[in-house]
Order: structure tokens, then sequence, then C-alpha cells
């Protein structure tokens, strides 16, 4: 089965957005899933200080269009949409489209903000299958539900 991990990076620093992800991905790996991240092949992203949310030419896997159409390609291709929120300093813009890709697309998703959360909005709430609060209940969860299919 395979995952997509969305989640807050604008606004953080590459060390940060490297070590969430990267930590992430490898304990869905440990759970048995095929993870696909924003993150892939983005190791030189470590030093930013601050994530922009736009803007980035000195690889042609990071420009706009690059980085927009990839992403999306990767939510084509998961079962799962995880996306954590509870991390966020600003909105994520980003997640969003991810989050609203994979609910027109059928796909499943799970999201975890906390009730206080800058992304709490009807269309959030909605496009997401299940919301939990923090991001160890959504792992639980996903570990529980990958068990079983």
């Amino acid at each position: 089965m395979i995952i997509y991990i969305a989640g807050s990076i604008s606004g953080m620093s590459g060390e940060e957005v490297l070590s969430y992800f990267n930590m992430t991905k490898s304990t869905l790996i440990g759970m048995g899933f095929e993870v696909l991240s924003p993150m892939t092949g983005k190791g030189y992203f470590r030093n930013e200080i601050k994530f922009k949310a736009e803007g980035y030419t000195h690889k042609p896997m990071s420009t706009n269009h690059a980085i927009v159409e990839r992403d999306r390609w990767m939510v084509s291709k998961c079962d799962i949409l995880y996306c954590n929120l509870t991390m966020a300093k600003i909105v994520s813009i980003g997640s969003m489209m991810e989050l609203a890709w994979a609910h027109h697309m059928g796909k499943h998703t799970v999201l975890s903000m906390q009730p206080d959360n800058i992304h709490r909005h009807a269309f959030v709430l909605e496009a997401a299958d299940i919301v939990f609060e923090t991001h160890e209940e959504a792992m639980e969860y996903i570990a529980h539900f990958g068990k079983e299919i």
C-alpha cells in the first residue's frame, strides 16, 4: 500500500522539514508502507533557514511548476494521503492543494491538526476522511489500518 505524506513546509527550517519527513517516512516504511514524500530527493534544502512559498529556481526539480506537477503525480499514485498540520506556523497552501487533490481522486485522507489549528475550515474538515488532534494518534490509526488491509 502506498502512502503520501503531506504537511507544513513554508515558514519552517530545512532541518525541521527534512527531519520530520525522514522520520515519518522511516516509521511508515517500518509499518510496511511504500512512502511518497514531497521532500524526496531534496536534501539540498537542509540548509534553508526558512522555507519560502515559491520562487526556487536553482534546481530544475524545485521550480514552482516542477514541485506542483511532481506532488500532484505522487498524490495520484498513493492509496492514502496523510497530512500532518500540527507543526504549521503559517497556512500551508501546498498541503491544502494536496488534500484537495486526494479528496477529488477518492484517496483515503487522514489529517492531524489541533482544534485551534489555523487550517480549521469546513473545506479542510470535509476533505479529510478522518481527523486526529495529534500526529501520534494519526500514526497509530495508520498502523492499524495498514494491518487490516
